[in-house]
Parts: C-alpha cells; structure tokens; sequence
C-alpha cells in the first residue's frame, strides 16, 4: 500500500529545520505485515530528543529512515501467527521488541532485549525484515522497530501493547515514550517510596512525566530543575514542590532543600555535566538515575570513593525499566483515575508536514510534548 510519511536521508543539516528540512514528508510503498507482524494506521505521534538526535547526528542510525517511536493507532491486519492483538484494536507501540527469550527478556528486563536491541541499531524489524521502500524500490530503515513519523506502519507484534479503545489518540501516543520513560524511571528504576527526596534534571517531556511519577508515588520533596521559567512553573501545578533554574548554585539549593540531598536524583536532559549535577545532589545512600541520551562522546566523572563510603548509586534506565505490557496499562488506569494527568504534558499539536517546524522548537526547548495527530 501507499502511505505518507516523513523520511531522514542524512543526518546533520543545520538549524533552522524549518528551512533545511531534513524531513522530508514522501509517498512510500509499505508491504504487508509478515509472521507475527501488524498493519497499523497511525492515530498520533509524538516528537522526542531520541528523535532529534537522529536528526541532528548525535546518535547515528543507519540512512534513509522513516522516523518516529511515540505512537499509538489501530490494527488493520495481521500477519501468520499473531494471537495478541487483532484488527479493530487500539495499540500503543513499544520502542523495543521484546524477543521474550533472551537472558534479559527472561528474567523480567524486555527493555534491555537482545535481539530488539540489534534489530533496532540495523534499522529493521526483529525479524530481520524491512517493510518500508521509496518510488526506486530501495528500501527505508525502521525507527526503533515502529516508524511512526507516517499514516500507516507495519511491526512487529512485540513491538505493539494493546489498550482500551476511548482512550484519545493524543493521550495515548504519550504512553509510548515520555510516560513510560518518564513514570518508570521513578517506579521501576529508582524505586521511590513515600516520603523519599527526588529531584528532576530538566523539564522535558520525559521529566515532566517523572514529576508526575514521583507525585503519584508520595515523594517530598519534589524539587524540579530547568532553565525555563514557563517549564518550571507547570512543575508546580503537576506535583512539584519547589523548582530551581540551572545554574552553578542548583546542587547547593537542592542539598539545602532535602536537608543534606535528595533520595533520588533523575537527569532526563542526556548530558554528562548536568548528570554529575544529579549525582552531587544526592545524600549518603542515594540513587542517581540517567535516562536521558547524551552524546556518547561524553564521558561523566564523579568521585569514585563516594560508590563505596557512602552507598551512593548510578543507574541507567532505558524505557523506564519498563516491561510495556504491564506498565502501559497501569500507568493508563492511573491515568483514569486522575493521579497521573498527562494531558498537561501536550504543548503543541501539529500536523506530519509540520514535523520540522516541531524540531525547531524541540531544539531550542520551548516545547514539552509535540503531538502529531494524522489526518486519515
């Protein structure tokens, strides 16, 4: 079939996005779904920094690529095999498809799978497959297993958690990325419990959603940590305690705060300074958790001592530790039940041949969660 959809064929072009339009919004042929893959048609995407460090270079993948990883839709059709979904289904994707059979599939961690891991450095499907080819018959590379920078989208069923119909498209696409980054690095990875000192790095889509996770959880303080005042002010209306800007004094205030550093330190701004910021922010005993995506040429360092004499932790949480099939659906009932408003996260809606001007803003961090709503 014939779909629409927004392809990256090199990385790097210069800012503004708006005039160098590294996107480009083309008509692409999508096969069939194969064993155990899915027809989707796409009802939202959302924009993230793991998109924009594709397009900027910082984090390579193989070109072209049709882009996007925070996406909901419905099921069209289903390829031998698939027993977990059927047509007529809503489903929110997963950025990593969970083989089920690896070592860390197999002790609870899909997050961390083997071979979803390999599938999505090579740009294709976990099977091996491509689905996705231009007018010359020259095949396109999947975003993180999912492609959803288009009206319609073939995966692999792992890639794919079922949910309830009513939920909004819109709402639903939230619960791909930000939400089950975000709320699963405060639950899965930090494990933060009532009462527990946190402190959020940056006020991105992902952190606005740890804010929203460690309200939920009962953490005090809640200390929320950005350069933009409009960013921290919505931080205070989402469960936020009390917010700082990014200067030099941060670590000092957030230590004066909590009476000696926070419990749990969460940095989603994906840079190795602003991590160590997080890290000497913590008390004797605390946990330090990095799920944004730096560069990786950017290396971190931190007083080695400090792991041993005072227990301190540093933790990665890549997909808020999260196994989506469970996740997705208890975050979405949090969500009904008013404790966990990620409508608040939404700061634009857009449509696909806007996805440029999206990056723009994304860039210069003026916007929270872009929202792509398709146009069937």
């Amino acid at each position: 079939m014939r779909i629409r959809a927004a392809t990256l064929r090199a990385m790097g072009l210069p800012e503004p996005y708006a005039q160098s339009r590294p996107l480009v919004i083309e008509s692409l042929d999508l096969a069939p779904p194969g064993p155990d893959e899915v027809l989707v048609r796409i009802g939202a995407a959302g924009l993230c920094h793991s998109d924009l460090s594709v397009v900027n270079g910082t984090r390579p993948r193989v070109m072209p690529m049709v882009l996007g990883h925070e996406a909901a839709g419905e099921v069209l059709a289903c390829g031998a095999g698939v027993r977990e979904v059927a047509p007529g289904d809503h489903v929110v994707f997963s950025f990593v498809p969970g083989c089920g059979h690896c070592a860390p599939c197999s002790i609870g961690r899909p997050a961390l799978c083997e071979p979803g891991a390999s599938a999505n450095l090579a740009g294709s499907l976990i099977a091996g497959t491509r689905r996705l080819s231009d007018a010359t018959g020259a095949d396109l590379h999947h975003h993180l297993g999912v492609s959803g920078f288009a009206d319609h989208a073939v995966v692999s069923v792992h890639s794919v958690v079922r949910i309830e119909r009513e939920l909004p498209w819109e709402i639903a696409a939230l619960f791909g990325c930000a939400v089950l980054t975000g709320v699963g690095a405060v639950v899965n990875t930090a494990r933060v419990a009532p009462g527990d000192g946190v402190a959020v790095f940056g006020l991105g889509g992902v952190g606005m959603a740890a804010v929203l996770g460690a309200h939920a959880a009962g953490a005090h303080p809640i200390i929320a940590v950005d350069p933009l005042e409009e960013k921290r002010a919505l931080a205070l209306e989402l469960g936020a305690s009390h917010v700082l800007p990014a200067d030099d004094d941060t670590v000092a205030a957030i230590r004066a705060i909590s009476h000696g550093g926070v419990h749990h330190a969460i940095e989603s701004v994906g840079s190795a300074k602003v991590l160590e910021q997080a890290y000497a922010a913590t008390r004797r005993g605390g946990n330090t958790i990095a799920c944004g995506l730096p560069d990786p040429q950017q290396a971190v360092s931190i007083p080695a001592v400090s792991l041993v004499v005072e227990e301190r932790t540093l933790r990665g949480s890549y997909m808020g530790s999260a196994v989506p099939s469970r996740d997705v659906p208890r975050y979405i009932a949090l969500y009904r039940s008013g404790r966990l408003p990620v409508e608040r996260l939404i700061s634009h809606r857009l449509r696909l041949d806007e996805v440029n001007a999206g990056f723009d803003r994304l860039a210069r961090g003026t916007a929270l969660r872009q929202i792509m709503v398709m146009d069937w």
